[in-house]
């Protein structure tokens, strides 16, 4: 009874490379985000952590970084279940926008506070109080069933909508997780207890 759930943020995107808002756009993986993808899959080999179904976006790095990460740890044959209520947060108008170009443009102060506010969405995009109303729900239907029936449950995304599922498990404010970061391929761990609340943290 494992009840392991592995959060992956997606490995370093050709627009994270630009400084480029991304959102809901679909740009792939760099050499650097294929490595770290793989690295993330070697490591949690290495430990001993081999899923038993997997989740992921409908956006082509968070499914890239999920099928590196599955080639390097050898598992075949596995359940993977895409679903857009794992996306990244929408920027909306700020999609596909240098952010140094975003500051010019509406000044340094506005984008931080859309950046950086935890209800505060960018004009037509969502915050990150709209990315969790769309990701939890998903996660308490589907994800944490299968963790709490002792699986181990695998989920390569995003930073935004990771960090949603980090604040519920770890019961942290909008506050706190505003300041958590997510790392490009780097695997966050937990152990939940039989009714879905954090037990441990682990790590690979």
């Amino acid at each position: 009874m494992s009840r392991t759930l592995i959060l992956v943020r997606h490995g370093e995107s050709e627009w994270n490379l630009k400084n480029l808002f991304t959102g809901w756009k679909n740009p792939d993986l760099t050499e650097k985000g294929i490595g770290e993808a793989r690295l993330a899959g070697q490591r949690l080999k290495a430990a001993g952590f081999l899923p038993d179904y997997c989740f992921t976006s409908a956006l082509k790095r968070a499914q890239h970084t999920l099928d590196l990460m599955l080639e390097e740890m050898a598992v075949v044959n596995i359940t993977i279940t895409r679903n857009q209520a794992l996306n990244e947060r929408d920027y909306g108008d700020l999609s596909g926008l240098n952010k140094d170009d975003a500051r010019q443009k509406w000044g340094e102060e506005q984008v931080h506070i859309w950046r950086r506010s935890y209800d505060v969405p960018p004009p037509g995009g969502e915050s990150l109080k709209d990315t969790a109303a769309r990701t939890l729900p998903y996660y308490e239907a589907e994800i944490e069933p299968m963790v709490r029936a002792g699986m181990t449950i695998l989920v390569a995304a995003h930073g935004n909508s990771l960090r949603a599922l980090v604040m519920k498990i770890e019961g942290l404010t909008p506050e706190q997780i505003l300041k958590r970061e997510l790392a490009t391929g780097e695997p966050v761990i937990y152990r939940l207890d039989p009714g879905g609340a954090l037990e441990a943290t682990l790590t690979a």
